[in-house]
This record gives structure tokens, C-alpha cells and sequence, in this order.
């Protein structure tokens, strides 16, 4: 036990300002904002400290995904592509991956709790009423512990399987397990063609898997203008992925732990492989969770105002930060609330109005209505923030889109050969600003915190003219998307 974490008792020490309950990434900026406020905070952990973004999602998945990227960049350059060859050592791919998530130990992540003043609990926790939370701790004991200002729940999202026959003997893959595995299957079908699904696709096929990916839907990545999905199939197409949409599962056959499964496939088809991975969704971690105690209903999505106060609770002292919210499921959106929620407690403990709760206030998480940034980390990357075309028309909004070929931007050029990518500005006539930008190409992903801060910022196009790229690099594409406006 380190001197972050509570022992079973002691005067006093079941009563904090806050508590915060998960200690991923959100829940440890909520507390650190709170506690760097003058309150006194107390995080409580069922897992490993650092949540699902350390140890199974954002940085195991890009720690797969960056030799394939930078293997690839190699290739497309000549005088590079001829001092490259062979593939990806799966092996040490693995090895490197295994020393971003610290072996699955979470001493690195614990120091940082310690550090910075804060409290670390571990055991599983559930509301019991206003304030109150009891913990089931880790060493057999039961602790109710008291709020006096706030419980903020943090306890993100997990994997949805859908209920399809079959599917708990066929043990499929979830998002931990693709991202955690330790060996290479030699047949993967990848089930789903949203971020998880391309992004997963991408790596083990690399890696040496002969992967299947089943699309539901007739495109991937379906909340990102359609050029992204189309681009970003073609590419795993080319690599070697086989892509096929239009077909659902329908059933699942795996006869015994050992042994292939079979897939029976919505179009009359099988598919038989060594491991399955359904990316399908997500479900709120708030199952047995004691909602109903506080008047919310056991395993929904909470709620929350712009303070990222929960709905419907009297008394205003439960907040629901992160994924766990259903408002943005990105790990820097819920830092981003954490940031917000952890301002707004402290105002609040201390008894100041909350003047700043307008848009883009510093109580107010407007971003996640305007601005959510993401980069899918494929080959090529497909990234965006804001509002697509068709979602800026849907709001009532009077817009145009403007596209440039990437590919035409002399720092594109030189980036890589025969460089394919393409970039979408999606512009507001009534206002002069951006209301949505996407980027898909390699190495874009490092473009879109220009875009984030044109959209944020609602920067007028008459002064974006101003901001002059450098040249020759891709961010020139910028110019090309003013030229292409005007005309």
C-alpha cells in the first residue's frame, strides 16, 4: 500500500469534500482539479489506476498501430522504401505494447495520485443515497463513505456484445481483448466498421492475421463524411483486408475451446476463424451501481447538464464525467469535462455563482455540442472536429462544403509518394466560420488540433486568410481550402 491509499478505517477518514469514483484519466483530472481547489478528494479504484485508456484502449491500440503506420510511411518513399523490407516483427510489436501498459501494474499511475495529494481507495463502489457511497474494499472490509460537496461518477464504458445465438460459447473478442492479446491469430472477422473495428483491422492484419471485416451498415466509419470510410476501405482493401458490408452475424459456432468458430452470415454465407472481435458499441458502466437509490434507473446512461451535473438528482451533488455520460466517448473529451466539472464543484463548494456557464464559458462543456476532435488512427488516418455537411444541415444551418485533394498540397508530395488523401471544410455563410473540418491521408492526425482551435474559436474565414501555413508542409491545405471558398 503506498501512502496514497487509505487503509480500512481511521478517525475521520470516511468523510472527503469529494469522491470521485474511478480512477481513469477522468476521474483522476476531476480529483486533481478539485483537490489542487483547496477540497479534500478521495478516488476509489475496482481496477488498475489509469482506467481503460492506459491499459486496453488509447494507448495499447496506438502502440499496435504506430509500426504500421511508420513501416508503411517508409515504403511510400523512395530511397526509404528500398532500405525497408520483410514484415512487422509481431513479437516485439507485442513487447513494445506490453511497456506502454506497464505490464498491466498500475505502481507508475499510483505515484502520480500520490503526487499531487490525493487519496486512492480501492474496492468496488455503490451509491446508497444522497452523498453516500459504500465500498466493497479490496482487503474484505466495507467502507460508507460521505460526500460533502460531491460524487462525481467516472466509471466510463464498456464493451456491448450484441445477443446473437451462440455467443457466449464462442467467447469473441471485446476491445480489451484485440488490444491485450499475446499471440497473433492467424484468421480474425472483425465485427463492426466504426473506429474499434477499422482500427483493429488495421493492426492485425499487419501483424500477420488474415482479417475479415463485417460491416452492417454499406460504409465505415459512419459518423464521419462518407469520403472518409470510402478512402479508408479502399486502403484496407489494398492491404489485404477483406471488407465486406451489407451482412450482420447472425450465429455462432465454436465447438469446443480449441477449435475454429463458424460465423453464419445474415447474407446466407460462413465464415470460419480462429478469433472473433466484436466492436459494436458501448454500454455506461453503472450496472449494480445502487442508481436507484438516488432516483436514476440501474445501467443507464446519466445525464448531465453542461456542468456535468447529473439531471433529476435533488440536491445537485452527483456528477457523471467521461465516457459514462454517453456525451462524447473520447478520453480527451472526458478529460475535457473532468477540467469543467472539477471547476464547477469547487465554485460551488465554495459558494460562488457560477457566472461562466454560457457557451464556451469555463463552467459550461461546450465542445462536446461543437467541437469533438478524433483521429482514427488507420492507414491512411481519418480524423475530424465540429459538424459534418449533413449534420450542419440538419441543425438548420445555411452551409457549403469545400474539399481539396490532399494530394495536391506540395508538402503532401513530399510526404509520400503518389500521396491519396483528401480534406472537407464545412463553412457557416451566415456567420464566416467553420462549423467542421475533416482530414484523411497519412500523417494528418497531427493537422487537427489547427482545425479544433478554427472551430472552438469560431475564428471569421477573413481572418483565417492571416494565419499563414508554413511551407512545404500539409498544412498548407489550409490555403487551398480558403482558395477553393473564394473561388
Amino acid at each position: 500500500m503506498t501512502r496514497s491509499e487509505v487503509p480500512s478505517g481511521g478517525p475521520g477518514a470516511d468523510e472527503y469534500d469529494v469522491i470521485v469514483i474511478g480512477a481513469g484519466p477522468v476521474g483522476e483530472n476531476v480529483a486533481e482539479r478539485a483537490h489542487a481547489s483547496g477540497l479534500s478528494a478521495l478516488v476509489v479504484e475496482n481496477e488498475l489506476v489509469g482506467g481503460e485508456c492506459s491499459y486496453w484502449a488509447c494507448m495499447p491500440s496506438k502502440a499496435l498501430l504506430r509500426p504500421v503506420t511508420a513501416l508503411a510511411d517508409a515504403r511510400r518513399v523512395a530511397g526509404a522504401a528500398q532500405a525497408v523490407g520483410g514484415t512487422l516483427d509481431a513479437s516485439a510489436v507485442l513487447e513494445r505494447r506490453d511497456g506502454f501498459t506497464g505490464n498491466w501494474q498500475d505502481k507508475g499511475q499510483v505515484g502520480w495520485l500520490e503526487s499531487v495529494g490525493l487519496d486512492l481507495l480501492r474496492g468496488r463502489a455503490r451509491l446508497d443515497g444522497p452523498r453516500r457511497v459504500v465500498v466493497e474494499t479490496h482487503d474484505g472490509t466495507t467502507r460508507t463513505l460521505t460526500a460533502r460537496h460531491a460524487v462525481a461518477v467516472c466509471t466510463g464504458s464498456r464493451a456491448a456484445l450484441p445477443g446473437i445465438p451462440g455467443i457466449e460459447d464462442a467467447r469473441p473478442w471485446t476491445s480489451r481483448d484485440a488490444t491485450s492479446a499475446k499471440e497473433v491469430p492467424g484468421r480474425l472477422a472483425v465485427v463492426g466498421g466504426g473506429v474499434v473495428g477499422v482500427e483493429m483491422a488495421t493492426a492485425w492484419q499487419a501483424l500477420g492475421s488474415e482479417v475479415t471485416l463485417l460491416v452492417r451498415g454499406e460504409r465505415l466509419l459512419p459518423r464521419m463524411e462518407p469520403f472518409a470510410g470510402e478512402l479508408v476501405a479502399e486502403a484496407l482493401t489494398a492491404a489485404g483486408v477483406a471488407v465486406r458490408t451489407g451482412v450482420s452475424v447472425e450465429e455462432l459456432n465454436r465447438p469446443a475451446a480449441d477449435r475454429p468458430l463458424t460465423l453464419s452470415l445474415s447474407d446466407g454465407g460462413r465464415l470460419e476463424c480462429d478469433e472473433v472481435l466484436f466492436a459494436t458499441g458501448r454500454a455506461p458502466r453503472t450496472d449494480d451501481f445502487g442508481l436507484e437509490t438516488v432516483g436514476c434507473e440501474p445501467g443507464s446512461w446519466l445525464s448531465v447538464d453542461d456542468t456535468l451535473r447529473v439531471t433529476g438528482v435533488r440536491g445537485g451533488w452527483l456528477y457523471a464525467v467521461g465516457d459514462v455520460n454517453g456525451r462524447a466517448l473520447l478520453t480527451h473529451q472526458g478529460k475535457y469535462q473532468a477540467r469543467v466539472a472539477g471547476a464547477a464543484i469547487a465554485a460551488r463548494a465554495a459558494g460562488v455563482p457560477l457566472l461562466e456557464t454560457d457557451r464556451w464559458g469555463a463552467h459550461a462543456a461546450t465542445a462536446d455540442h461543437d467541437a469533438v476532435p478524433q483521429v482514427v488512427f488507420s492507414d491512411p488516418e481519418a480524423t475530424s472536429v465540429g459538424l459534418t455537411a449533413d449534420e450542419a444541415e440538419r441543425r438548420g444551418l445555411r452551409v457549403r462544403a469545400v474539399d481539396v485533394e490532399l494530394g495536391e498540397v506540395a508538402g503532401a508530395s513530399l510526404y509520400a509518394d503518389g500521396y491519396r488523401g483528401r480534406a472537407r471544410m464545412v463553412v457557416d455563410l451566415d456567420r464566416g466560420v467553420v462549423v467542421g473540418v475533416t482530414f484523411v491521408g497519412a500523417g494528418v492526425g497531427e493537422l487537427l488540433h489547427s482545425a479544433t482551435v478554427a472551430v472552438a474559436g469560431e475564428v471569421p474565414l477573413e481572418r483565417l486568410w492571416h494565419a499563414v501555413p508554413a511551407y512545404p508542409t500539409i498544412s498548407e491545405v489550409w490555403l487551398r481550402l480558403l482558395e477553393a471558398y473564394r473561388g
